[in-house]
């Protein structure tokens, strides 16, 4: 099987990667994240990622986009579906294509290790991408291995974000703070 795996970050990738060459399945990384903002974020999550992948002996593919201009052009009017209608849509579908046109026979995401994230949205998109270009999507539910990733992640002291990846999310994970700093 040649897999190719959409990759968010490197502690996102620790048990998807392991549990799948545990089944041996050998998957190529494909980083393309233009959701991922600002510039210096973005940047920290693409060089651990590149670091990580060199010591574990991963092939990994960088598709540089750092889109902030277009991420807002398409989710400026929805803001709270902008995972679904646009972050999911926009990397599954780069990474189908790519997929589609270098020879891959299988696609995934790291998405799935989230529990974070809406999975079962990212399962349906990946199902309805997988039937409109004929290639196999390959879906596990990683989110029972998150937690044994992330301290695997740590202690191989690779950098942890602190939120999904988009300003707004960013601004999601100060919400109280803010509040509480207009109510004070």
């Amino acid at each position: 099987m040649k897999l190719l795996m959409h990759t968010c970050c490197a502690p996102c990738s620790v048990y998807c990667i392991d549990e799948l060459r545990s089944e041996g399945i050998e998957p190529t990384v494909y980083w393309f994240n233009p959701n991922i903002h600002p510039y210096m974020e973005y940047k920290a999550r693409r060089d651990c990622l590149r670091d990580y992948t060199k010591s574990i002996g991963v092939k990994a593919i960088f598709e540089e986009n750092y889109g902030l201009r277009e991420f807002c052009k398409n989710v400026v009017n929805d803001l709270e579906n902008r995972c679904v209608n646009y972050c999911y849509r926009v990397r599954l579908e780069q990474t189908v294509k790519y997929a589609k046109e270098n020879g891959y026979d299988s696609f995934s995401t790291t998405l799935l290790v989230s529990p974070y994230q809406k999975h079962e949205e990212i399962k349906k998109l990946g199902e309805k991408l997988a039937e409109k270009y004929g290639i196999e999507f390959i879906y596990r539910d990683f989110r029972v291995g998150f937690r044994e990733g992330q301290a695997k992640a740590r202690s191989l002291g690779l950098y942890m974000q602190k939120y999904c990846g988009c300003i707004f999310s960013e601004e999601e994970r100060y919400a109280n703070k803010i509040k509480k700093d207009k109510e004070g």
